[in-house]
């Protein structure tokens, strides 16, 4: 494939709690043969709760980030790894172009740093789809160096990023990530239910309980589904589910250690990276036993068992 070029917005969390994110985005770039040309002073997307606080300068906030990626890249598509700021910005362009009134207080904003965006004139894209839908599972498949033989993965999306409409195949039921995972060799599961189910985001800060309960709920899930490791491609969620999973585990009196990893870092491991290229090690619950189950060899297939003698009849439609 020719090189890709794709502007950039990295997002606050990237630089500071979710930094192995940022440095495993730039890592699989390289092994993609992508350039991610990074906004120059682009600014916070507001998170979730400026938008609920007050519309206008949330808008404004958002659209100052798209204003300067279409005056420097605007022919390239915007990608962005977090959710939260994948939706802020998704939505602010969706909201211009839907609403003219709001256009037209929304640049009425910008203009006061000599900026203007005109609706539609860059596509943001979360940094999953553009992988998956620019190159493919095939595709990734042929860089594979390493693949995930024995490693059960878990695919977390959570409550944003599916939820613009057309953005992934499903608001409820996504398999992108899961389709990605196979390719890269690994055993998806398939009774993970709580795959868009909200980590609880901030309300670990409002209401703690709460919070843990979601948290645990989704721990729970994928332990109960047999998983190594939950993958996830939000920040907010790996925060939740790594840093907050002992503190569930102390209300709920149970001992899970469940490694929460970033899609690019599975991509990475799969592409012959090493951990510590990949932010390996930064998290709280280490990823170390989940990565030590990766085998040479792809595990033996299991026997389907035939129907016991016993069970009930197929049921016979009368003539």
């Amino acid at each position: 494939m020719t090189k890709k070029t794709y502007a950039y917005y990295p997002g606050c969390s990237l630089q500071h709690g979710n930094h192995a994110y940022g440095v495993s985005t730039e890592a699989v770039a390289r092994q993609l043969d992508i350039e991610l040309v990074e906004i120059d002073d682009w600014n916070c997307c507001g998170a979730t709760e400026y938008m609920s606080i007050n519309r206008l300068p949330a808008y404004a906030l958002i659209a100052r980030n798209l204003a300067r990626a279409a005056n420097e890249n605007g022919e390239h598509d915007l990608v962005v790894p977090c959710s939260a700021c994948f939706l802020n910005l998704h939505k602010t362009d969706k909201q211009m172009k839907e609403f003219p009134e709001w256009s037209e207080k929304i640049n009425r904003s910008l203009a006061a740093g000599n900026l203007q965006y005109e609706p539609g004139t860059i596509k943001v894209r979360h940094w999953l789809e553009a992988i998956t839908t620019d190159f493919g599972s095939d595709n990734l498949k042929t860089r594979v160096k390493r693949p995930l033989y024995g490693l059960k993965l878990a695919p977390y999306y959570g409550c944003l990023v599916a939820r613009p409409d057309s953005v992934f195949d499903s608001t409820e039921q996504p398999t992108v990530m899961d389709d990605m995972l196979a390719a890269l060799g690994a055993e998806v599961t398939t009774d993970f239910s709580l795959k868009t189910f909200c980590c609880g985001g901030h309300m670990t800060q409002i209401s703690e309980e709460t919070a843990l309960g979601m948290i645990h709920q989704i721990i729970h899930n994928a332990v109960q589904a047999g998983a190594d490791a939950i993958v996830t491609l939000c920040p907010m969620c790996q925060l939740n589910l790594d840093v907050y999973q002992g503190y569930a585990n102390n209300l709920f009196e149970t001992d899970y250690e469940m490694p929460i990893m970033f899609f690019t870092q599975v991509i990475g491991l799969a592409m012959g990276l090493s951990p510590k290229e990949l932010g390996v090690g930064q998290e709280f619950v280490s990823m170390q036993p989940a990565i030590k189950k990766i085998q040479d060899v792809p595990p033996p297939k299991p026997k389907s068992e035939r129907r016991p003698k016993q069970a009930l009849p197929m049921p016979v439609m009368p003539e």
